[in-house]
């Protein structure tokens, strides 16, 4: 261990205000204590995000007051001290402990703060900060990280995430926090009911038409459960069902692997309840309640959509309703069916970089308003005038409307996606992950594939673009109208992982098309696997 480190290892142990973590760094061994002091956490694709133990690269009590000091003091040189705050949190281990702690510095800095009374979904604090005008927002949450984790997303004036410089600006303030055991703090007094159920009222109310559907849910051990029942209640259903061992907030999240419902397996008991109650609709949410998955019956039996699928089906559903100059939004790493969706009803569409803070701010600059933005990663925004940001609960409400309208229609989902598939094209899209030792590993493997980039795939000629310097990504695209391949690759923003996103269109009818499509996305997988 270096002198330097040493020494930042004593004034940190010497300031900890949490005697359990300076007693857990006092036993790591000096290998374990210099990566721990290597580098502190910055921001990421959603604030800051680690392991839950001491040290400044870790999620502590610590990290965050001092993260929340230079939070307060970037407002208050913006010119916003004094302005109204609002802090949530969701059940992750520690995570009441430091929204309580955020909002003792920030009313310590002299800000009104908001604490929320309980546990609350990640939305529900952006549509607070948003609805009331607040400059800034923050929630205690790692959303569908593992158990180990937690996070500290910050929200500035409209509810919308950070961007750069103010993402910089509070990294060099943390930087010249001073020591967490001298941050001030004062008491706050937990509020924010009437925003909540503000919040679940305009959930309720993107609903379009009436009659009732039979819904499976699970909030997936997360904050969501109990307020994903009353948003559907409000908007005018009450047959739903619910996964029990899945519905208490739990922050060890027993049942699953990984508490995400994108991973195999996550979402196998909502399925099997969905086909026990003869459902007409699953609804999965991740724990913050902030990210949706959708499930519905086919005639080979329950299955998940992609996260490409609800948006193809949500976008058109919003947009077929919509007379006004219409912007609809999704990011660079998903399908490129919703651009085809937009032209069709006359509205635009805009392609961002990876991450809500981007596809938030979609309609920037552009004479037309953003009417709904989705990520693969099974985030939809559907109704941005009130959420500039994912919102499961709201997506969820939505969704099962789309059920009973389909209905109404004499159609089902997969019907609908045979009809987005006959004018569109069929569009299919997978992913390719490779895991790696470090953020510096996939770098490296970055490095590697911009000096030699390959100029087939899967024997589809294709051209190269470098998204540098905007982002890490390298976007190869080939084909014609008859069949299209387009690769995405980028580092992970959260975890070390190569990511590479595939998708392939192919014209002409239905099941012959999905053949070609499905045969030559195995094919460009594997040509993936072998050059990553």
């Amino acid at each position: 261990m270096t002198p330097t480190v040493r020494t930042a290892v004593q004034e940190w142990l010497s300031h900890d205000p949490d005697p359990a973590s300076a007693a857990e760094l006092a036993g790591c061994s000096e290998d374990e204590l210099a990566e721990r002091f290597a580098q502190p956490l910055t921001f990421g694709t959603a604030g800051l995000r680690g392991p839950l133990r001491a040290g400044p690269n870790g999620m502590n009590l610590a990290v965050v007051l001092r993260a929340t000091w230079a939070v307060a003091r970037v407002l208050t040189d913006r010119g916003l001290g004094g302005s109204q705050v609002v802090v949530g949190y969701d059940a992750r281990h520690r995570s009441a402990e430091f929204g309580r702690a955020a909002a003792e510095v920030f009313a310590a800095q002299g800000f009104s703060v908001t604490l929320m009374f309980a546990a609350v979904p990640t939305p529900a604090v952006a549509f607070a900060v948003r609805g009331t005008g607040a400059a800034a927002g923050v929630q205690i949450t790692a959303s569908h990280n593992p158990p180990q984790d937690n996070g500290y997303k910050v929200y500035f004036p409209g509810g919308l995430q950070i961007v750069s410089p103010t993402d910089r600006d509070i990294e060099h303030a943390i930087a010249s926090a001073p020591p967490a055991d001298e941050i001030p703090r004062s008491p706050v007094t937990a509020s924010g009911e009437d925003q909540v159920r503000a919040y679940l009222e305009r959930a309720a109310s993107v609903r379009r038409t009436t009659g009732p559907a039979r819904i499976a849910l699970t909030p997936m051990h997360g904050v969501g459960g109990e307020f994903a029942l009353d948003a559907l209640a409000l908007a005018g259903f009450d047959d739903v069902h619910v996964v029990q061992r899945q519905f208490a907030p739990d922050p060890d999240f027993p049942t699953v692997a990984f508490p995400n419902p994108e991973e195999p397996g996550a979402s196998d008991l909502l399925l099997a309840l969905a086909a026990d109650v003869d459902a007409d609709i699953a609804i999965a949410l991740d724990p913050d309640a902030d990210r949706c998955a959708i499930g519905v019956p086919t005639p080979a039996g329950w299955r998940m959509l992609s996260g490409d699928e609800t948006g193809w089906l949500l976008g058109d559903y919003i947009l077929s309703d919509r007379q006004d100059k219409a912007v609809v939004a999704s990011t660079v790493v998903s399908s490129r069916m919703l651009a085809s969706i937009a032209a069709a009803h006359g509205a635009r569409h805009v392609e961002t970089l990876t991450g809500f803070k981007w596809l938030a701010r979609a309609d920037e600059g552009l004479d037309a308003r953003l009417v709904y933005a989705y990520e693969e990663a099974i985030g939809h925004c559907v109704d941005p005038d009130a959420v500039r940001d994912k919102d499961g609960i709201s997506a969820a409400v939505l969704a099962c409307d789309l059920v009973v309208a389909l209905r109404g229609r004499g159609r089902t989902v997969p019907d609908a996606l045979d009809d987005l598939a006959r004018r569109h094209g069929v569009h299919t899209t997978t992913a390719v992950t490779r895991r790696v030792d470090s953020p510096q590993d996939a770098a490296a493997m970055m490095t590697r594939l911009r000096a030699a980039p390959p100029d087939t795939i899967a024997g589809v000629a294709v051209t190269v673009a470098d998204l540098q310097p905007r982002t890490d990504a390298l976007v190869f695209t080939g084909g014609d109208d008859a069949a299209s391949v387009r690769v995405v690759i980028r580092p992970s923003g959260t975890e070390p992982k190569l990511k590479s996103y595939i998708e392939v269109r192919c014209a002409g009818e239905l099941a012959p098309g999905r053949a070609r499509a499905a045969a030559l996305q195995e094919a460009v997988a594997a040509a993936v696997r072998a050059w990553t």
